[in-house]
């Protein structure tokens, strides 16, 4: 089993690894033109903690059988199947399919087991590669980080304590490089600072300002939240540079 989050979303893989075993793996103990369980013993499982898209197309969040059509030595499809109780290909209905996907093989280094592994892992993006003897396949895979995000932010703060200054304050925070959420992000950095002003919420509202080159204001602001610092200077001091310096420069761009 491998499992990766990417983005907010985790990928797992469920699969038995076969070995080469001096044999001819693709076009021989793997026919061209049949399907294949991608593993051995029962159908490989592939699951999505939540929709995403693999190879640009949109798949819904669930756990599916993961076959291989390999076409030509150019040529493959990973398809994708409903039923998670087959064995091998023993009741496999095409009908279940849910994707069929063009990938294209390509020469790798000798792997005598075979392996599923991730790699390229960015911020809401990775590519799955499947190798076997010389042969490897891969497969990008793109989730939808804003769409969890912005889910996530909605329950914590349906979620938080009457008390809890604090959610407000980091969800207002998380939209600070979202322009086109910045209204939200001050109706919830103002809501933290009805509940508990300090100098964290006053630098996060300023710092929405001068995102929005309102510079005055995010000068004034950053002024209260060194002030408010003082009040509780060991959380303070984390900040302290930044905010200065941010201070220093909004000044003299106002």
């Amino acid at each position: 089993m491998i499992k990766q989050t990417i983005g907010l979303t985790n990928v797992t893989v469920n699969y038995h690894a076969p070995s080469v075993k001096g044999r001819k793996v693709f076009g021989g103990l793997v026919p061209m033109k049949e399907l294949w369980r991608a593993g051995a013993n029962e159908a490989t499982l592939i699951t999505f903690e939540d929709e995403l898209f693999l190879n640009n197309e949109r798949v819904p969040a669930g756990t599916y059988s993961f076959f291989i059509l390999p076409q030509s030595d150019s040529l493959w499809h990973v398809v994708l199947n409903k039923d998670t109780t087959l064995w091998g290909l023993e009741g496999y209905n095409e009908l279940d399919d849910v994707a069929y996907l063009e990938v294209k093989p390509h020469k790798t280094a000798f792997t005598e087991t075979m392996r599923f592994y991730f790699s390229d892992i960015s911020t809401n993006q990775a590519k799955l590669n499947l190798a076997w003897e010389n042969t490897e396949i891969t497969l990008s895979i793109e989730t939808e980080l804003e769409k969890k995000a912005l889910a996530n932010i909605n329950k914590a703060l349906k979620n938080a304590a009457a008390d809890d200054w604090y959610t407000w304050a980091q969800c207002a925070e998380y939209m600070l490089p979202r322009k086109e959420h910045h209204q939200k992000a001050l109706e919830w950095v103002n809501k933290s600072i009805s509940i508990k002003e300090n100098f964290y919420n006053n630098w996060i509202k300023a710092k929405l300002y001068a995102y929005n080159n309102e510079f005055q204001i995010a000068a004034a602001l950053s002024q209260k939240a060194m002030q408010l610092g003082n009040t509780e200077p060991e959380s303070y001091k984390t900040y302290a540079k930044q905010i200065e310096t941010a201070h220093s420069e909004w000044k003299r761009r106002r």
